[in-house]
């Protein structure tokens, strides 16, 4: 079987050494660049599969977070090969996960993802005030600003964040992605961001098309 193949299985069976073992071995034949990209959507691709186990309740809660960590870990095995290539930062995110919420296994993968594609990501960490938000906005002028949580409650927390970059005037500047379990198309609407995702690796896609799209 193709060892990419094998490094999906790996990741979705949540067989730790087998990940690194496959990953030791695609490192030691010095990759190309596009040769690493399609192992970090091998990855991916894993993670998906874990999320489709984890909404038919063949995973749970403790295999998502081991899968999070996980994904985390063969990121930073790949970042020093990528960073070591890259020449320039496609763009800059702000990174956070809102007031309310203490998650942040979905914001960790995301930021790993968006650092390997080349974006710098200023990771604001968890229960982040709008107020930090548009901080750091000010301080930085970012072209995205993304938004995590897991709890349904804090869906509030992305609208008083959105509602705070308007009310700063900074609102029109920026692209706003949200993500997590809860939200949806109607909360993404109503929350007033650009779009939504619950899969880390297709934020990161939607990003780097609005980052194309603007310098076209």
């Amino acid at each position: 079987m193709d060892r990419l193949l094998l490094l999906t299985q790996a990741i979705s069976d949540l067989d730790e050494e087998k990940v690194f073992q496959i990953l030791d071995e695609l490192i030691a034949e010095n990759p190309s660049d596009e040769e690493v990209q399609e192992i970090v959507a091998a990855c991916q691709r894993g993670m998906i599969i874990v999320g489709e186990l984890f909404d038919s309740d063949d995973y749970y809660v403790a295999d998502l977070i081991f899968a999070g960590e996980l994904m985390s870990k063969a990121v930073e095995v790949l970042k020093p090969i990528i960073c070591s290539r890259k020449k320039d930062t496609i763009g800059t995110i702000v990174l956070g996960t809102v007031k309310g919420d203490l998650h942040d296994i979905g914001k960790n993968i995301f930021k790993g993802m968006a650092e390997t594609e080349g974006f710098e990501v200023h990771d604001l960490g968890i229960d982040v005030e709008p107020d930090v938000f548009v901080a750091k906005v000010k301080q930085i002028e970012p072209q995205i600003v993304a938004m995590s949580a897991v709890l349904t409650i804090a869906l509030n927390s992305m609208k008083n964040t959105v509602d705070a970059l308007k009310k700063a005037g900074l609102r029109e500047k920026v692209k706003i992605i949200i993500g997590g379990n809860p939200v949806t198309e109607d909360s993404c609407k109503r929350i007033g961001a650009d779009a939504f995702t619950t899969i880390a690796g297709e934020g990161v896609d939607i990003c780097k098309k609005w980052i194309v799209n603007s310098i076209a």
